[in-house]
């Protein structure tokens, strides 16, 4: 992706359910759950550079001893700065005095040894990058079993209303953010929880139990998926959390969409959770078919007895999984995500050769991004099927017509497509954290090129997995390539272009900013048609005060005007350098949704491409983004 927008946060639990000492004795390392842990979140270190939290819950620790550590980062490498600090010295790890140490021991000799490890990888987005935002978080009680660590892969849209309703439900809530919000939401929620079971078994039931032994039967049969059920029911958002108990218990749970992705490996000794399946499948070398879903609205709980469900607490919604997580967020090693990825590349070939008229002999083919390599792959397979059947054909025609030659064979045979690695990204220069006037100073220096391999006479075509912003494209990918002089550049996207905000965890949320937005915007002007800005405001107006499942999308009457190519034209203009002394043709290609769907057809969450949200919240972002553009308002749609 030339442009940055902000990720998908990533997610690792592991709990183990063996004591440490079967670690030890089999492979020699008491500390195997953490190293599972640190390994898991190595994997999905894509999924998050600003920050990292670790937290770990010990079974069975004596009275005066915590029920929760936790230790966070938000300094640069955060995760080898946390296992730094939390992976035991190896020489006390591995001293022969602790070869015989029991289960407890081990856990009260190493600060951050125990059975449920949580881990996150944060990307900052609107709220900022300082600790206090980095995940697990944490809400403490003196009761083990009211104790709770929560990390999240998530955006409410509705988080004021949900604020509201604490408010309203007694609690005087610190900070409005939506993961402070659900936080306090199921704290409340688990409270409730344990208040319901001490009824029942307290004095005056019929059980009427007191003291440790109350506690005890309470965290028992404390039920996580009623706790969520009651805190969940007015949620409206794409969500993954995971949690942990101070009792031992911990679950993960999943928006009822399924926007958000998880995923989960069981055996006889670890349940383990995942953001990404490949993360998991590598740590655990096991078949990817072994390595499963977490169910949309459901939750996987694992008890502090061992007890596994993965059972609903929501009522469903239709799937929606989220296209994005698919094109570019996720690892490409997933065998689904790379097959779909070479799809996308595959099925913008036809409409490649037919913009550059099938000359593959004056055309190199490349691509900008590392996540956009497998596309590219998909791409050159699907230029040289389909140039081999026009050359098929056309040999075909010149065997019946009886005029083929032995050059004919020999261009036949030795045809191939020119493909070249052009750009190299090999600088770290983490341009989206820099004030706007020094990002545009760094992005001219992101990529090197290659030079000596592009003649004059030939045709760029270069892949990029999408095009959102074009703020890259224009300030640096175009001038760098532009220095080859090539004849033509032709920017292809596997992506559809990004026309709508997206509120369920990646930082797309202002609309003016999209460069499909700014062409039809122009366009509009173009052809004196601007009123239709007006009509849209007003009936965005008119919506405000309407409940969320009465909205409507008023921003699709300003893209029903455009078909694909006439914004991919205008695009084309629009990233063009104002001060580039080439004069050669830029022309951008973007993928359809049509094959996009044909691509992914288990992944049907394309509102950022077509303005079909997955829950009533959406439309309420993209028409409150749409009027703070008017207003020339930055600030968040939700």
């Amino acid at each position: 992706m030339s442009d940055f927008i902000g990720h998908e946060c990533g997610l690792a639990l592991v709990r183990l359910r063996k004591p440490l000492t079967y670690y030890r004795d089999r492979y020699d390392d008491p500390a195997w759950g953490l190293r599972r842990l640190f390994l898991l979140m190595e994997k999905q270190h894509n999924r998050g550079q600003d920050g990292a939290g670790v937290a770990t819950v010990k079974f069975d620790m004596p009275p005066g001893e915590p029920y929760i550590k936790r230790i966070r980062s938000d300094k640069h490498n955060a995760i080898e700065r946390l296992f730094d600090i939390t992976m035991p010295h190896e020489r006390r790890l591995f001293s022969p005095k602790l070869r015989d140490v029991e289960d407890l021991d081990l856990k009260l000799k190493f600060e951050f040894l125990g059975n449920v490890y949580l881990g996150h990888l944060r990307y900052g987005t609107h709220s900022g990058n300082a600790l206090s935002n980095c995940h697990p978080l944490l809400r403490k009680h003196n009761i083990a079993c009211r104790n709770l660590a929560i990390a999240g892969n998530f955006n409410m849209t509705n988080a004021s209303e949900l604020f509201d309703q604490l408010i309203e439900d007694g609690l005087n809530p610190v900070g409005d953010s939506d993961t402070q919000v659900i936080l306090e939401r199921l704290g409340f929620s688990l409270d409730e929880e344990h208040r319901h079971l001490k009824s029942t078994m307290g004095p005056g039931s019929l059980r009427n139990l007191k003291g440790r032994e109350l506690a005890k039967s309470i965290s028992d049969d404390l039920n996580p998926i009623r706790v969520l059920r009651n805190a969940s029911d007015q949620w409206d958002g794409g969500y993954v959390f995971a949690s942990m108990l101070g009792n031992g218990d911990c679950y993960i749970c999943r928006d009822p969409a399924g926007i958000r992705p998880a995923f989960f490996h069981i055996d006889d000794e670890v349940v383990a959770f995942a953001s990404e399946r490949a993360a998991l499948v590598n740590v655990f070398n096991v078949d990817p078919e072994k390595v499963e879903p977490i169910k949309p609205g459901h939750a996987l709980v694992v008890k502090r007895d061992g007890h596994i469900e993965h059972e609903p607490f929501t009522e469903p919604m239709p799937l929606r999984q989220c296209t994005f997580e698919r094109i570019y967020f996720s690892r490409g090693n997933d065998p689904s995500i790379y097959q779909e990825r070479k799809n996308l590349g595959r099925f913008l070939a036809p409409r490649v050769l037919k913009m550059i008229d099938n000359d593959i002999e004056n055309a190199i083919f490349s691509y900008i991004t590392n996540t956009a390599e497998t596309a590219y792959v998909g791409l050159l397979e699907g230029i040289e099927q389909h140039t081999r059947q026009l050359q098929m054909e056309e040999l075909w025609t010149k065997i019946q017509d009886e005029s083929v030659t032995r050059d004919d064979l020999t261009q036949l045979m030795n045809g191939r497509v020119r493909a070249e690695k052009i750009a190299h990204k090999d600088q770290r220069l983490r341009t989206f954290i820099t004030h706007d006037s020094a990002r545009r100073n760094l992005v001219a220096h992101i990529y090197d090129i290659t030079r000596g391999v592009v003649k004059p006479t030939d045709t760029l075509v270069v892949l990029d997995d999408s095009i959102v912003r074009g703020t890259t494209l224009r300030e640096s990918i175009i001038t760098i390539l532009s220095r080859l002089n090539p004849k033509r550049i032709v920017v292809a996207s596997s992506a559809p272009p990004i026309m709508y905000p997206d509120c369920y965890g990646i930082d797309m949320s202002q609309l003016g900013r999209f460069i499909a937005f700014e062409a039809a915007i122009a366009l509009l002007e173009e052809r004196g048609e601007s009123d239709v800005l007006d009509e849209v405001e007003q009936k965005c107006l008119a919506q405000i005060n309407l409940p969320n499942d009465k909205l409507t999308n008023q921003v699709a009457a300003i893209y029903d005007r455009f078909t694909l190519e006439e914004l991919s034209a205008k695009i084309a203009q629009l990233v063009r350098p104002p001060n580039i002394t080439w004069t050669g043709q830029i022309d951008v290609i973007y993928q359809t949704v049509d094959d996009l769907r044909l691509s992914m057809p288990d992944f049907t969450g394309d509102w950022y491409f077509t303005g079909n949200y997955p829950t009533p919240g959406g439309n309420r972002v993209l028409n409150t983004s749409f009027l703070n553009w008017r207003q020339r308002s930055d600030v968040r749609a939700y």
